[in-house]
């Protein structure tokens, strides 16, 4: 395993109340891990992030979640009906999240976090995968990219391109 790869594993393994645990999930693709304590996740209707992205392409949604989400990253649960994406926010991101249409996971909820270099169908993947300890997306980028979506992927008026 590359350096980088077992610092990001070890990072998220550590959200874990057993780390070893973790480790050993991830070995078969997927751990369950708590949110709240090393980050907060918000879950994200697939149509908003699709529409906010102009396409419901993989390559195309993972260009623009780079782009507008920069050294953050984002889970895409590509199982079935309900389809969602999950953007790894700070910690207590949860306390001041008011976005309509998006959730912010409330701390102790577990999420299927895919391992590293999980970045394809089928099943849970990263979107945008993290690329150090402590990739998480800004909470008011994540606020812009639910708006732009909502609004049918334009702008409003005076808010710069994502």
């Amino acid at each position: 395993m590359a350096r980088a790869h077992r610092v990001v594993t070890d990072w998220l393994a550590s959200a874990h109340p057993v780390p070893a645990q973790a480790r050993r999930e991830f070995a078969v693709g997927i751990a369950l891990v708590p949110t709240g304590k090393k980050f907060d996740a918000i879950r994200l209707p697939a149509p908003i992030v699709h529409t906010a992205a102009g396409s419901e392409d993989p390559d195309v949604v993972a260009a623009f979640l780079a782009r507008t989400l920069p050294g953050g990253a984002v889970i895409h649960d590509a199982y079935g009906v309900g389809v969602w994406y999950y953007a790894l926010a700070p910690p207590g991101t949860h306390a001041g999240w008011r976005a309509p249409d998006a959730e912010c996971l409330r701390p102790g909820t577990w999420l299927g976090v895919p391992r590293p270099d999980l970045t394809a169908r089928p099943g849970p993947h990263w979107a945008l995968p993290p690329l150090r300890a402590g990739s998480v997306c800004a909470a008011g980028a994540v606020d812009e990219l639910v708006a732009l979506g909502r609004n049918g992927g334009t702008l409003t008026p005076g808010a710069a391109p994502p």
